[in-house]
């Protein structure tokens, strides 16, 4: 078995290559060691407008590298003792972990509903050059 403190020190030894040759946790490492720094963060909005707003402004204040915005899906959840259903589009931000509180203020600050979704996950494995940009985005 690896000795999993080797993945917390950028310096350490780098672990084998993973089954059937796929890449190992060495791809999985950023500038500051494993991946688990980075996050991706999801909101939904109800207009296509308003989600480029939200992303525009995180990317502007650097609080994301990236931002993608997808096409509208359905929500359907209870609101007020009533289920509702709405079309919204998600945004979905890659960010540091080090810039996650900023984002999440500027999200309800700069959104307007009233308990807007705000889920962030961690990132578990990347691209080490992809890692390397977002933490270079975000600083």
């Amino acid at each position: 078995m690896a000795d999993p403190t080797a993945l917390s020190d950028p310096s350490g030894p780098s672990p084998s290559p993973g089954p059937h040759g796929l890449p190992g946790p060495s791809e999985a490492r950023g500038p500051a060691g494993p991946s688990a720094g980075f996050l991706t963060v999801m909101t939904t909005i109800d207009s296509e407008e308003k989600a480029e707003r939200l992303a525009r402004g995180a990317i502007e204040g650097r609080l994301a590298a990236c931002a993608q915005i997808s096409a509208p899906v359905t929500s359907v959840y209870h609101w007020d003792g009533a289920i509702e259903t709405s079309r919204e589009w998600q945004v979905l931000f890659k960010t540091a972990q080090a810039r996650y509180a900023e984002l999440e203020s500027y999200l309800l600050q700069a959104h307007d509903y009233d308990t807007p979704e705000i889920i962030a996950t961690p990132i578990t494995r990347g691209g080490s050059g992809y890692l390397s940009w977002v933490a270079e985005e975000t600083s």
